[in-house]
């Protein structure tokens, strides 16, 4: 379950000062805030909602009252508008909603609030493994020196450690018989701790590549995409007993899954935090160099990005950050974006289409408020290029209420899914919350806190929204990728969040050598092992586009067949010309 699900519970066993202090204000206020439960806003001047002692956990919502919220002080309200709520997702719904987290800030359906943990970390003889950044930087430069080696490694890794511990699977866990390594890389200068999971592959460890998935948010934890998509086991049932699953990624590939930016899962900070793309990738370059140098025989294996939702931010800077390192022993040969936000500008011009029936599925939004959305488009979109070209945090952020309000407020009083227009959508049950917060699970893999699909960090979401970084045009590094190494770009066809529309829009947008011939190229059938097609793709000198049918935000999830189809394909270097 979300973080507000947890902060809701909190809420209903607490005292009215405790009630008023949850909310941000003074112990004594006497506002009649007493009433309600106020989101605290993730920027000055942000809407929240308020929501009746969270009393539609039970009821659902009606109509409720809006403020803003200024520097923990409850402004007027008497100039906004209510807004027409509608009852709820279900619990299942409300972990899945804060994945991506576009209605966080803009609706304020979902509350990022929680107390902050007391964190005990781990003594360094509960892991197998210490691997100290400053001892590899030593004997690399030692090496290179001698002319023993043309390895290089920047010298910020010397303020990181990593510990790992073999994980003894499946007596204490459950989730795969298949060797597994956990842990944390300390960035022992700035107090940030990353979290990682590693499965070897179920086929030959040895000579498979080495995959890496990131799940979104900003503030989403990849065990989501570990338990609920594309990994070795899901926990479907209350008995919390993993069930396998036959179409895992690590069927035929070695994945590991990491906790980031920090404040996201099982990762979290002593001090510093982490507020951009970029420097997220610089945690996750030093995180992925210690690990190979610490398992070298993964080294030398053929090494991919893989991810979905906001990870359309964080792979491509990711990519760009490794490439960016000459003799680096991360052996990067792709990368795979799921369902991204990854250009804005082009993206945000494609929700309208999406919800109006363009997308391949039945209306959502009346033709009325589609013709609002068309009039929002140019203000939108002024705003995404004031963004784009001075980059400035106010700019971006202003960019981001604007567009979320036009693009998104219209749709959600029709549909509370952003993730599947579909009107009877799959519905999925996970309890990979519960099963990861058993203490036994915990001393399994070295977790050192408790664990939060999304929202640990209460304040992770807003950092990175206020410093710009959502609205940025991360699509830019895209080009000097492909120079390197091929792209490709997947998209359920049922999401409307980062719909199909909108990606294949940046896709044939792109400015690159090769734009005219991929934008020639032709969509053609993809189908499984067993001739059951389920997309349609085309690519071209490296770079791919691929839709896939009757998927939402969640590809592997909804079409777990297809997607490991497609993972194994590309992996074996098809679509890559």
């Amino acid at each position: 379950m979300g973080a507000f699900v947890s902060f809701a519970r909190a809420w209903k066993g607490s005292s009215p000062r405790q009630r008023r202090q949850m909310a941000g204000l003074s112990p004594h206020a006497t506002e009649t805030t007493a009433r309600y439960v106020v989101v605290p806003a993730l920027a000055p001047g942000s809407i929240s909602a308020l929501a009746p002692k969270a009393k539609w956990l039970r009821k659902g919502i009606r109509r409720l009252a809006v403020a803003h919220r200024e520097g923990g002080q409850l402004a007027s309200t008497s100039h906004i508008p209510s807004l027409q709520l509608f009852p709820p997702p279900s619990l299942r719904r409300l972990s899945i909603i804060m994945r991506f987290s576009l209605t966080t800030l803009t609706l304020g359906l979902v509350a990022s609030v929680s107390a902050k943990q007391t964190i005990e970390r781990r003594p360094d003889h509960e892991f197998d493994y210490i691997l100290k950044g400053k001892d590899v930087h030593q004997r690399v430069a030692r090496d290179f020196a001698a002319g023993h080696s043309n390895d290089t490694h920047p010298e910020y890794l010397t303020q990181y450690q990593m510990r790992a511990k073999s994980v003894q699977d499946p007596s204490s866990v459950g989730v795969d018989t298949v060797k597994q390594y956990s842990g944390y890389l300390d960035n022992e200068a700035d107090g940030k701790h990353l979290f990682f999971w590693f499965f070897e592959s179920r086929s030959k460890p040895s000579t498979d590549p080495v995959v890496l998935w990131l799940n979104g948010g900003p503030g989403c934890s990849s065990m989501a995409g570990l338990f609920e998509e594309l990994g070795p086991a899901s926990i479907p049932n209350s008995d919390l007993n993993p069930v396998r699953n036959p179409y895992s990624w690590n069927s035929n590939a070695n994945v590991i899954f990491v906790d980031q930016p920090v404040g996201s899962g099982f990762s979290y900070y002593d001090s510093a935090s982490t507020d951009n793309s970029p420097a997220a990738a610089k945690d996750l370059y030093a995180m992925l160099s210690l690990f190979m140098e610490q398992f070298p025989q993964y080294a030398t294996q053929d090494f991919h990005i893989s991810g979905e939702s906001y990870a359309g931010h964080y792979i491509p800077v990711t990519g760009a950050e490794i490439l960016s390192h000459a003799n680096s022993k991360i052996n990067l040969k792709s990368l795979l974006i799921g369902n991204g936000l990854t250009d804005p500008y082009t993206q945000y011009a494609y929700y309208r289409p999406m919800g109006c029936g363009a997308g391949g599925w039945p209306r959502v939004i009346p033709e009325s408020d589609c013709k609002s959305m068309d009039n929002a488009l140019a203000g939108c979109q002024s705003q995404i290029k004031q963004c784009y070209d001075n980059g400035a945090s106010r700019s971006c952020y202003n960019a981001f209420n604007t567009c979320n309000s036009a693009m998104l407020n219209t749709y959600t009083r029709y549909n509370d899914n952003v993730y599947d227009v579909r009107a009877n959508a799959p519905s999925h049950t996970a309890y990979t919350e519960q099963f990861l917060n058993q203490d036994s699970v915990r001393q399994a893999i070295g977790a050192e806190t408790k664990f939060s699909e999304c929202g640990a960090d209460s304040g992770l979401y807003g950092r990175f929204v206020r410093g710009g970084d959502w609205m940025q045009p991360f699509h830019r590094k895209v080009p000097g990728i492909l120079a390197k190494i091929p792209v490709l770009i997947y998209a359920g066809d049922a999401d409307y969040i980062c719909n199909w529309l909108g990606n294949q829009a940046w896709t044939n947008a792109l400015d690159w050598p090769s734009k005219t011939a991929f934008n020639a190229a032709k969509m053609t059938p993809v189908t499984t092992t067993s001739g059951k097609e389920y997309g349609q793709i085309k690519h071209s000198n490296g770079f791919a586009f691929l839709r896939v049918y009757a998927a939402g935000h969640m590809v592997p999830e909804d079409q777990p067949e297809g997607s490991l189809n497609f993972f194994n394909r590309w992996l074996g270097g098809e679509w890559q010309k």
